[in-house]
Formats: C-alpha cells, sequence, structure tokens
C-alpha cells in the first residue's frame, strides 16, 4: 500500500562558517527564535527560527558530510523562497538589517513579485508573492 503525505512543510538548513556568535540579521529580518543550541566557546551549533511561520534552521559547517556555507562554497548553496504580503516592505527591512539586493522587487509575467537578497552568510532569499 502507498503512503501518501498529507501535511508537510519545508524547514531548509542554511549553515553559517564555524565559531558564529552573531545571528542578529535573522531577528532584525522579523525572524523568531524557537531555541539555538551553543558550543562551549559560547558559537552556534545549531538554531531554529520561524518567520511568519516559515521554519527553518542555521547550523555551523559541517565538513564531514561536505555541507558548507556560501562563502565557503564559493556560490550560491540555495536559494530560500520566502512568499510574503508585502515584497517591497521585507526586502527594505532586510537592506536595512544588513542583506545585499541582488534584484528588486518587480512584477514578472508569470504572476509573481519578487526581489532577491543576499543575507550576510550570502545566502540568497527571494521574496515573493503571487500577484
Amino acid at each position: 500500500m502507498e503512503t501518501k503525505i498529507t501535511y508537510a512543510h519545508f524547514a531548509p538548513e542554511l549553515h553559517i562558517p564555524n565559531g558564529t556568535i552573531n545571528i542578529d540579521f535573522y531577528i532584525r529580518l522579523g525572524a523568531t527564535e524557537h531555541f539555538c543550541f551553543r558550543n562551549d566557546d559560547g558559537s552556534i551549533h545549531v538554531t531554529e527560527l520561524e518567520i511568519g511561520g516559515a521554519v527553518f534552521h542555521i547550523h555551523e559547517i559541517m565538513p564531514r558530510l561536505n555541507a558548507l556555507e556560501p562563502i565557503s562554497a564559493k556560490g550560491v548553496t540555495a536559494v530560500i523562497g520566502l512568499f510574503v504580503p508585502d515584497v517591497d516592505a521585507v526586502m527594505q527591512k532586510a537592506i536595512q538589517a544588513g542583506a545585499t539586493e541582488i534584484s528588486p522587487a518587480q512584477d514578472y509575467d508569470y504572476g509573481y513579485r519578487q526581489g532577491m537578497f543576499k543575507d550576510p552568510f550570502g545566502h540568497y532569499w527571494q521574496v515573493q508573492k503571487k500577484i
């Protein structure tokens, strides 16, 4: 018998350099911290955050799994799609919190308003809504 998934949500894990102490960017972006486990030196091992019901994790890199953050990987490792009611407001908030704009918010022919930014750890976020 086939088992069907009737409920699921996607919770990406974003990697940061080992020894990272401060992830305030995500809090300034509007994230709520659910928990944070730190190493003996105070650096972050893993933390669970949520933005408007979207849960994600921040985790130190894991070289044994070849799980690197974008800066060490020398490229984009994933694009996080964040659906929000007000793309422009979230883009502005992200930039004020320390993000770098990759592409400004604009409407596309395929029916989405989207803007993209890079967070301080090199992760790309596509802020979007269906129009």
